[in-house]
């Protein structure tokens, strides 16, 4: 026993060889602040990114968001895949030690009148590859970053996820008061529709002014009518998110409320938080993966040795199996050297060419996330602005529209005045829902290329 452990022993303590290449994380492609200038506010230095609890404030939001996350099903596709690569790992990690397996073995014969019995039990393993090279280590670790990598990509999902049914739900609480805007609109409108038929019915107005009412009227009809299809659209989103339809008494309330209860994301000033973003984590893994790929197929080209061996014992009789007369061994070392080995060097420049790609596609997700956040900063450093100035225009058309609607039905003024004021009304009105909600998506986009979820 002991002269069979003690040459495996040695080679096991001589498997020490790695032939991947040193792993160096490429420099991050982008400058290493955040953008700066007349579109960004002034940001301070601290923790960048908000765990999404922490973002989200209002509680009925807060619920939708925990129904999806319970129940939606790209969530538990994902979450799935994280399942599979990890027990592709520990299937790839089992391979780097021996296999034991036990065996026992009875036969009988009987010619004339001899009988000839035979028993046996063995403890062994079977083609054991030790790995002098590096292959299987390398394999492990190849699997060992593919497993990562998928549980980046699920952590990524399930931000994606909570960024998603948030703006699905705020564009919901949009469209229901652009539905409640054109719906007064109408009504505004048709009561001066009818007014200016009247007038015309008693010689006061003309022709020309009645169907110039009635434009704004079919104009707001027309609305309400693609509104209440896009607030149902709405609810069948928000429905798919969740993985189940939600009550009317989870639906949102207004914008206001919404602002209220959606934080701020602080961003920080150094672009080394993309580092951590998920998608970001998820590429630099496929890139260990690809460097270890390496390694496993330069230890191809090289001898494979393998190992089967067994202890046990056999006999002729049941009674005397475990005796000491009646132990036994077997080893069978082997090895195997590719004698023209074109395709152990395809393989090798295959899995260079993968880890050229997999460096590109880092890169890229750094790029890709540098973009996002410095678009998502210049929003955020104008967009108080624009709410402000567009507030201050609603209030402006209300008085306008006011003076002018007065002063036709005083007759001092034409009704082409009292018309453009209610239309320039109606579009501010549009206008200042767009931006409320542009401004509550931002807020969410922040959280969601930033990626700093705990």
């Amino acid at each position: 026993m002991t002269r069979i452990l003690l040459p495996l022993g040695g080679a096991l303590l001589l498997a020490g060889c790695n032939m991947a290449p040193n792993y160096v994380r490429p420099a991050p492609p982008v400058p290493a602040a955040l953008p700066t200038g007349e579109a960004y506010a002034a940001r301070s230095e601290g923790a960048a990114g908000l765990p999404w609890t922490q973002l989200v404030q209002d509680a009925k939001l807060r619920t939708v968001i925990e129904r999806a996350l319970a129940n939606n099903r790209d969530l538990r596709a994902a979450i799935a895949n994280v399942q599979s690569a990890r027990a592709q790992y520990r299937v790839q990690r089992a391979a780097q030690l021996p296999t034991l397996t036990a065996d026992a073995a009875a036969s009988f014969a009987r010619q004339n009148d001899a009988r000839q019995n035979s028993y046996s039990a063995d403890l062994g393993f079977s083609a054991f590859e030790i790995d002098l090279f590096g292959r299987v280590r390398n394999l492990t670790e190849s699997a060992l970053e593919s497993y990562l990598a998928t549980e980046e990509g699920a952590r990524s999902t399930r931000i994606t996820l909570i960024a998603e049914t948030a703006t699905a739900y705020a564009t919901l609480a949009a469209d229901q008061e652009l539905l409640a805007l054109s719906r007064q609109t109408q009504a505004s409108a048709q009561r001066t529709l009818d007014l200016t038929r009247s007038l015309n019915a008693a010689g006061l107005a003309g022709k020309l002014d009645v169907h110039q009412a009635q434009t704004v009227v079919e104009q707001a009809a027309s609305d309400v009518a693609a509104n209440v299809t896009q607030v149902a659209q709405d609810r069948n989103a928000i429905d798919l998110l969740v993985g189940a339809p939600i009550e009317d008494a989870l639906l949102p309330g207004s914008l206001d409320s919404l602002i209220a209860g959606v934080a701020k994301v602080p961003a920080g000033l150094s672009s080394d938080i993309l580092l951590q973003r998920p998608d970001v984590l998820q590429a630099e893994h496929q890139l260990k993966a690809a460097n270890a790929d390496i390694g496993a197929a330069r230890a191809a080209m090289f001898p494979r040795i393998s190992l089967t061996s067994a202890i046990g014992v056999a006999s002729s009789a049941l009674s005397s199996l475990f005796t000491g007369n009646a132990f036994s061994w077997s080893a069978s070392p082997s090895a195997s050297l590719p004698i023209f080995g074109g395709a152990n060097r395809g393989n090798l420049e295959y899995s260079k060419a993968q880890r050229d790609l997999y460096v590109a596609q880092y890169e890229k997700a750094i790029q890709t996330a540098f973009q996002e956040v410095s678009d998502g900063l210049a929003r955020d450093g104008t967009i108080d602005a624009q709410q402000a100035a567009q507030r201050r225009l609603v209030t402006a058309s209300a008085l306008a529209y006011d003076l002018s609607d007065q002063r036709y039905r005083a007759g001092i003024d034409t009704f082409l005045n009292a018309l453009t004021s209610q239309r320039s009304l109606y579009s501010a009105r549009q206008s200042a829902i767009a931006t409320d909600l542009a401004l509550i998506n931002n807020r969410i986009l922040l959280y969601r290329v930033i990626g700093a979820d705990q």
